[in-house]
């Protein structure tokens, strides 16, 4: 008898990822999912890989970050990618899928597989052998309890409350002032005055603005350290500036007093150039969010690089709990992957799919797989899932910021981010050329 499968647990998009990596590395796999006996809210069928929001599976723009991840994954012999080439329908510049075309491609491959098992059932408890919990953001109650007593209660998270983030070269700096709350800290934080009337109408827009509907699954009441920036203009015209716009301990240095209301933006730890919106986390439909942001001074020609959101995900606060190469510290034996681990987005959910795939394959194997380069897409996300500060820990998707900068500066915009690509694939081409060769023929 050989060595016991490897147990992933999920059969969405980093489960059947992860599932093929393990595979094609040689090694037995058992495939978890609980539908069709238990469904989760959103999905509507039993298939592997559904896709429950958007078609999408963002930009194939060259030289995007959203392409440069892809072009990674494809690199490495992305089971999810192949299937949604294959299901390819048109949408413009973005990689657009026929769902159910995906969903049966994605079966067909695994199934095809004589070293993976596909098993109808739902995970309450944890397998003794080698574990990938991938079990996505409708993650179930048993499962989140055993997830809980894994990471620890207070680093599970049932919602998600992101910030928007802008990019440090796109601020008008004249109009902003550095400066922590009451001084304390370092001058990681840039401040946007507002007198009464620019905040007067900075909240009427909010209260104007459209929302993104709520999913049923996600009609709960907010929890009220995490409130969303609207429903926090509804309660009160001096809410706002009691919250997160308050201004005491922020006296503007041009004039000596606090202004009437303020933005904090404080800089990202492991994003270059680029500063989060303080406690601006919101539901607000994304053309009406970027018309509000840039309605604060400092911000009239700010670029977004990511939306503020707030809705229900259950995901770990995993630089607190997961080790450079996903595995749960408190257990070795088990990697978590998806959504899960504090990623947002498809891609990058098939990204550490891949990643937990490829790791759970060189234990089972008794080898040691070193984490794919910084320089890289796939090791940028990384990086950030597993070594961000745990405290606030928001998930994220791939853009520019993730990557290091590059050794000599380039000024000028596209080139910068084709220079970054370019370094990026070398790096990871020679990162996957040792892995490649120890493929089982």
């Amino acid at each position: 008898m050989g060595p016991a499968p490897v147990k992933v647990i999920g059969g969405g998009l980093a489960g059947p990822e992860a599932a093929w990596q393990l595979a094609r590395q040689g090694v037995a796999v058992e495939l978890w999912e609980m539908r069709p006996r238990v469904f989760t809210p959103a999905h509507q069928t039993s298939a592997l890989g559904e896709l429950v929001c958007s078609n999408s599976l963002k930009s194939e723009a060259p030289n995007s970050a959203p392409w440069l991840l892809k072009q990674e994954l494809r690199r490495g012999d992305s089971l999810l990618l192949a299937c949604a080439a294959q299901a390819a329908v048109p949408g413009g510049q973005a990689l657009t899928v026929d769902r159910v075309q995906f969903s049966a491609a994605i079966e067909a491959a695994l199934t095809a597989l004589p070293q993976v098992s596909i098993r109808r059932e739902e995970a309450t408890a944890l397998p003794s052998d080698i574990t990938i919990i991938a079990s996505g953001p409708l993650t179930s109650a048993p499962l989140a309890r055993v997830l809980a007593e894994l990471a620890g209660h207070e680093h599970l998270y049932f919602y998600d409350a992101i910030s928007p983030i802008v990019e440090a070269d796109s601020l008008d700096y004249e109009r902003m002032y550095p400066g922590s709350r009451w001084g304390k800290g370092g001058d990681d934080f840039w401040n946007c005055p507002l007198d009464r009337a620019q905040y007067e109408q900075f909240r009427q827009a909010i209260l104007e603005a459209d929302s993104y509907p709520l999913h049923a699954f996600e009609e709960t009441g907010f929890f009220e350290a995490c409130l969303p920036l609207e429903e926090l203009a509804r309660r009160g015209p001096e809410t706002l500036r009691f919250g997160p716009m308050k201004p005491v301990g922020l006296p503007d240095p041009r004039t000596g007093r606090p202004p009437y209301a303020a933005v904090q933006l404080r800089r990202e730890n492991l994003r270059a150039d680029s500063f989060n919106l303080v406690g601006f986390q919101n539901h607000l439909r994304f053309g009406a969010q970027a018309q509000i942001l840039r309605l604060i001074p400092g911000l009239e020609r700010a670029r977004i690089v990511r939306f503020g959101q707030v809705h229900r995900n259950s995901y770990l606060a995993a630089p607190a709990v997961l080790t450079e190469r996903l595995q749960f510290r408190r257990n070795p034996r088990v990697w978590a992957a998806g959504q899960l681990c504090g990623t947002e987005g498809y891609v990058e959910a098939i990204a550490t799919g891949w990643l937990a795939g490829r790791f759970a394959a060189a234990e089972a194997q008794g080898r040691t797989l070193a984490p794919p380069p910084r320089t890289t897409a796939l090791g940028s996300l990384l990086h950030y899932i597993t070594a961000s500060s745990a405290h606030g820990y928001a998930p994220a998707n791939m853009t520019f910021d993730l990557l290091p900068p590059l050794e000599t500066p380039v000024r000028d915009r596209e080139q910068r981010h084709q220079r970054q690509c370019a370094r990026a694939l070398t790096d990871c081409d020679a990162w996957l050329q040792p892995q490649r060769e120890a493929v089982p023929a």
